[in-house]
């Protein structure tokens, strides 16, 4: 076994600065704990395979983390992928994950989505029973080796963040159960649909207790039950239970343990693991949360209103959730001097912002830290998951540089990289810098020829959309 989590985080933290991943020319990067991946992989096979002999298929949340190579690191310790947009399943397929160890679920799947979905045997999961009729076309159509399910709204209720809870009464998600009339309607629709061999449900994530998520699973499983004995043979023969794990972002333990979860299911729904289904998991912010770290310099310090505040380069581009909701998603904060070692000494209220031009963008408020200075770091730990790998460009800061790390009994750490720092030039051309005379001088707009005669489209030798306008001539 190697270092333990906290003492990789505090290698890595050194070596960064050392290795010059970090500095004043990089003043922020994402780092992810590889070992740390490999161990909740491991951990959450290895809780299913305590409860169930039944094949599981636990498929990771693209959304969690939508970066190449994390999928294939995934897929390597035998997890599979769960996707939810055209872009999260061609991440997957570029990670070398099958179709057959990939699940589709969206509320909002196109036609193309789907026939292509069918075409590479990808599992789907319908949202509604409008996308059951379209379905039931496209398997009328082509002969395809996809699974299929419907997810069903069991509305259980929800968690303390209501945007995250998915079991609600009026949640967006999956057909609502206790409606009049569609459980009835449900049961129908799988007795007219032979094909239709998958039950999906997901009663959220973050804030939601194990106890309601356990719920959401025994009325599936109910369900599934209902469904067979009207079908008289077993029609739903695989569970697809979701995820949302929830996640401790108070310290470093990590709990709750899938292991807790996986005893809590077979002591709630003991039929679920009898062999009777197969199994599939969604989880993803558990598997990385906690194996992902942002690493800032403090650029500059100063005092308003009496409170200390530093100025870093780790803000509301990578953890918007905290910026925006930090009642919902508070994040340690943990400060290092400015050669990567833990920050000891005087400790004061602080506030640490990020660098966007907006007065909230601060990603801890009044936090009593070793008192910091320029040149210092911060670290922003168990921000693996929906924080760094989800950018959002504010004031055009770029995206910063990911490095999986992995540290050896000895202390020396070795990077790699997982995704490059954005460059200027990027960010241009992500922001049409090819098209600039585009509203200007449309494709279709008259322009005047070099004789003078007017003609529609752009003369010959005129400029290329997208090229610099010529600089006015002077009197």
């Amino acid at each position: 076994m190697g270092p333990m989590a906290s003492s990789r985080r505090d290698l890595a933290v050194r070596a960064s600065v050392d290795q010059g991943l970090l500095s004043p020319a990089e003043p922020v990067v994402a780092l992810l704990d590889t070992a740390g991946i490999r161990a909740s992989a491991a951990a959450l096979t290895g809780a299913f395979a305590a409860v169930t002999d039944a094949p599981v298929l636990h498929a990771f949340a693209v959304k969690a983390a939508p970066l190449v190579p994390v999928l294939r690191l995934l897929h390597e310790a035998g997890i599979g992928a769960e996707v939810a947009s055209p872009g999260e399943l061609a991440l997957a397929r570029a990670a070398g994950v099958p179709p057959e160890r990939t699940v589709l679920d969206s509320p909002a799947k196109t036609p193309d989505e789907l026939r292509r979905a069918l075409a590479l045997g990808v599992a789907v999961n319908a949202d509604n029973l409008q996308e059951l009729d379209r379905l039931d076309a496209l398997v009328a159509a082509a002969p395809t080796a996809s699974p299929l399910g419907l997810r069903v709204n069991p509305q259980v209720g929800a968690g303390s963040i209501d945007a995250l809870s998915t079991a609600t009464a009026t949640s967006k998600f999956g057909v609502a159960l206790r409606d009049e009339g569609a459980r009835k309607t449900v049961v129908q629709a799988y007795l007219d649909r032979p094909w239709l061999t998958r039950l999906h449900t997901h009663t959220g994530s973050q804030g939601v207790p194990l106890a309601l998520m356990a719920q959401g699973v025994g009325e599936a499983y109910a369900l599934a039950e209902e469904i067979n004995r009207a079908a008289g043979r077993r029609q739903v023969d695989t569970l697809d239970i979701g995820g949302g794990l929830p996640v401790n972002f108070a310290s470093d333990e990590e709990t709750p343990t899938y292991a807790e979860y996986a005893r809590l299911l077979a002591d709630t729904v003991p039929g679920l693991f009898d062999g009777r289904y197969r199994l599939v998991t969604e989880f993803g912010r558990s598997l990385l949360a906690k194996h992902g770290t942002v690493l800032a310099r403090v650029e500059y310090t100063k005092t308003s209103g009496g409170r200390p505040i530093a100025v870093t380069h780790a803000g509301v581009q990578l953890a918007t959730r905290t910026v925006y909701a930090p009642g919902s998603w508070p994040l340690r904060v943990l400060a290092y001097d400015s050669e990567g070692r833990p920050r000891t000494g005087e400790t004061a209220v602080q506030d640490v912002a990020g660098p966007a031009c907006f007065a909230g963008d601060l990603i801890a408020t009044a936090r009593e830290l070793p008192l910091l200075r320029p040149g210092d770091v911060v670290a922003v730990p168990d921000t693996g998951a929906y924080y760094f790998a989800h950018h959002y460009a504010y004031n055009s800061l770029p995206r910063p540089a990911i490095h999986g790390f992995d540290a050896a009994e000895d202390g020396t750490v070795a990077f790699t990289a997982v995704r490059r720092a954005q460059t200027p030039e990027e960010i241009v051309a992500e922001a049409g810098g090819d098209l600039a005379d585009a509203l200007v001088r449309p494709p279709d707009a008259p322009v005047r020829s070099r004789d003078g005669r007017k003609g529609a489209g752009r003369a010959e030798g005129d400029r290329p959309s997208g090229s610099a306008a010529p600089a006015p001539r002077l009197p």
